[in-house]
């Protein structure tokens, strides 16, 4: 049973328009092949290195399914206020990067699962440690899906196919990830490279760079791109990361937009650092991504739901408190979430 976790863990965690950037600036992140990140200090960690860190732990005394860990709390959310919102800013948090953004009416979609896993296999591979923070059922009509990614975890098939038979929503996705989604039955998809902007309504949604990777087996790693997204409002701004490390990327995006209004950032799958680092930032970056963005609010997401590293999945935010304080940043900028709770700006 150890070797079937292990094996589903090595394929789930990463085997796991109108463009605003200048034309005379060169496209580096593409390659013949794909596409690739900016930093030329880029540790590039591949299938060896996760199965090492899963070796390790499988001659560990315990299981990664049966690590205990306090009941977290999850709000039941029947949607009701959300449905009826039509003119505030909001954020709900359902879970793993999974957010509702409510912003001049219109409803967005981030990195949605409502899987029981987040696997290539129904029957195996990380489990959910959370439920779902709001029945889709209970969903206000969405409009958009962005998508960071195509990692099991950020990209979940089964989700985005009950969705689109719900909704029809405009899906946002980096190139390459189109085919996969419309062999899905998904009917709208848009890819998008770094800096292209797509119009929908008073909104603007820039598609921005990440330090991450892409994949869905042992053969199509880089093919695809990742990436971030900056929403812009007639007020407000609110910026959600999607999985990242920590680069100049948040100064760039800083630089380009002004201050943000909410920053919406991973805290968790931080652990061990010598594997995680480049592609996932820890509490500690994600505080200094803050202050690089300039953001008024930190959303912290990416935790306490699915087992994917080796800190204790209560600890991001203790964390991330501290490094606050450390800092000198107020908490009443911090806006951790229950799994499940809405929150009106």
């Amino acid at each position: 049973m150890k070797w079937k976790t292990v094996i589903s863990l090595l394929l789930s965690i990463g085997l796991s328009a109108n463009v605003l950037a200048d034309s005379k600036i060169l496209k580096t992140h593409h390659t013949e092949s794909g596409f690739q990140n900016p930093n030329p200090d880029f540790k590039r960690k591949g299938f060896w290195d996760v199965f090492a860190w899963q070796w390790d732990r499988f001659f560990l005394p315990y299981s990664l399914d049966a690590k205990t860990y306090p009941e977290f709390p999850v709000l039941k959310n029947d949607g009701s206020l959300l449905q009826k919102n039509q003119s505030k800013l909001s954020v709900t948090w359902i879970g793993h990067a999974t957010t509702l953004v409510q912003i001049d009416g219109v409803n967005i979609l981030t990195d949605p699962i409502w899987s029981e896993r987040c696997s290539p296999l129904s029957f195996a591979g990380p489990k959910r440690y959370t439920p779902p923070g709001i029945p889709i059922t209970n969903l206000p009509k969405i409009d958009i899906i962005i998508l960071s990614h195509n990692h099991y975890d950020h990209t979940d098939i089964p989700t985005l196919k009950t969705l689109e038979e719900t909704f029809h929503p405009l899906v946002l996705t980096g190139l390459g990830n189109r085919k996969l989604l419309l062999g899905a039955g998904l009917k709208h998809v848009k890819e998008m490279d770094w800096w292209e902007e797509v119009t929908f309504r008073s909104l603007k949604l820039t598609f921005t760079p990440t330090q991450h990777f892409s994949g869905r087996s042992l053969f199509d790693r880089d093919e695809t791109l990742w990436g971030s997204y900056m929403v812009v409002g007639a007020k407000e701004k609110v910026y959600f990361a999607g999985d990242t490390g920590y680069y100049t990327h948040f100064k760039e995006i800083a630089n380009h937009f002004g201050p943000i209004d909410i920053a919406i950032l991973p805290i968790g799958a931080t652990e061990p650092r010598w594997l995680m680092e480049p592609v996932h930032i820890d509490p500690n970056q994600a505080v200094l991504s803050f202050l690089d963005l300039k953001a008024k609010y930190l959303v912290p997401m990416h935790y306490m739901t699915f087992v994917l590293s080796d800190e204790p999945l209560d600890s991001p935010v203790p964390r991330t408190k501290e490094a606050l304080k450390q800092s000198g940043i107020s908490e009443s900028a911090f806006v951790p979430l229950k799994i499940g709770e809405s929150r009106f700006f």
